[in-house]
């Protein structure tokens, strides 16, 4: 049967028009973020691949809350300032730089990530106020991963976040490194979800009988209850852009996630851990793959914790929805005042909130 052009293409219009208005729909029901009264300087911190430079950066710039880090396939803060490359604020150059130095670390005529620079320039941006000051990070613990077959972010990258670490002074027993130790892609690791362990691709979670969202948990947060057998309390989409811009200079995306254990809604001192995501891993592109099968959540429902999951967005500048660890949203990405670290503070804020 043949079909009209011209109704064919009147239907492709009402199915677009019908998509649009449903994704509004689903924005004005993203309620704001809770009050509840949370315990701000107990915050904790992880993340995946370009989540992990999120997750470092947010540690550095607001070390004062921060107690500890999880760092999954990522190199060490500000990694894309290894090199002072003459002509790294000409379009591209800057991206392409931290991909052969933070990526690949391969880099012939730039060198790898060095600890001993980035330590020095982080002193230095202590002192103008930029990030805290150092030694609210020494007192952290930092769990750090990487798996033997992952082939996007080279060993050599993390063992630099390794090293940036132990030069400011995190001790040997609060520093954590499984290196190599198993077989995982580039990708978050799982218990019992996503793809087969070693396996690459969507959602980048790899199933190798290894709670790692546990560990992460354990290690920065010390003696914890048993998870739940499963998730208990509810996993709610708010509207982030009451932390800022929306998409855009800002990078993220209308709506993130939070879990939020029905304990910590009524009772005031729960702890935050937020989870980020990495490239092609937010909800643009994953759903909510991420936020509910990465395995925090059972942690969180024994143990009063919240668990914000930020959401990027992508854009032109951003094709692959990562967080901003090389410079698209600006030159100073690594700071307090960067917007998407501002954006993750303010939500924390908002959580702290005495309950109305």
């Amino acid at each position: 049967m043949s079909c009209n052009p011209r109704a064919a293409a009147f239907a492709n219009r009402v199915l677009a028009a019908l998509a649009i208005a449903a994704a509004y729909a689903g924005a004005a029901l993203a309620e704001p973020l809770p009050r509840l009264g949370a315990d701000l300087a107990q915050t904790s911190v992880s993340g995946l691949s370009s989540g992990a430079y999120m997750a470092t950066q947010f540690q550095f710039a607001h070390g004062r809350i921060v107690v500890g880090a999880g760092i999954v396939a990522g190199g060490p803060f500000a990694c894309a300032e290894s090199a002072d490359n003459p002509f790294v604020h000409l379009p591209g150059v800057k991206a392409a730089q931290a991909l052969e130095i933070c990526v690949r670390g391969s880099s012939r005529w730039l060198g790898l990530p060095d600890a001993s620079t980035l330590a020095r320039k982080a002193t230095r941006w202590a002192d103008d106020g930029r990030i805290d000051p150092l030694g609210t990070i020494a007192s952290d613990r930092v769990f750090i991963f990487t798996g033997s077959e992952d082939d996007r972010v080279a060993t050599s990258v993390v063992d630099a976040a390794a090293a940036l670490y132990q030069r400011i002074g995190v001790a040997e027993d609060r520093l954590q490194y499984s290196r190599n130790e198993i077989a995982a892609a580039h990708a978050f690791v799982t218990e019992a979800a996503g793809a087969a362990c070693g396996s690459a691709g969507s959602p980048f979670l790899n199933d190798c009988d290894f709670d790692l969202a546990g560990a992460i948990l354990k290690h920065i947060l010390g003696a914890l209850d048993e998870p739940s057998p499963r998730p208990a309390g509810a996993l709610a989409l708010f509207d982030q852009g009451a932390a800022g811009d929306r998409a855009g200079a800002q990078g993220l995306a209308e709506q993130a996630f939070a879990y939020i254990p029905e304990v910590c809604r009524g009772r005031r001192g729960c702890r935050v851990h937020v989870a980020f995501h990495g490239c092609r891993q937010s909800r643009e592109f994953v759903g909510d793959a991420f936020a509910t099968q990465a395995g925090f959540n059972r942690w969180a429902d024994a143990n009063e914790l919240v668990i914000l999951y930020p959401q990027t967005g992508k854009s032109g500048a951003n094709p692959l929805g990562c967080w901003d660890w090389w410079g698209y949203t600006g030159a100073a990405y690594y700071a307090k005042k960067a917007p998407q670290i501002a954006a993750v503070r303010a939500m924390l804020d908002r959580l702290a909130e005495a309950p109305e």
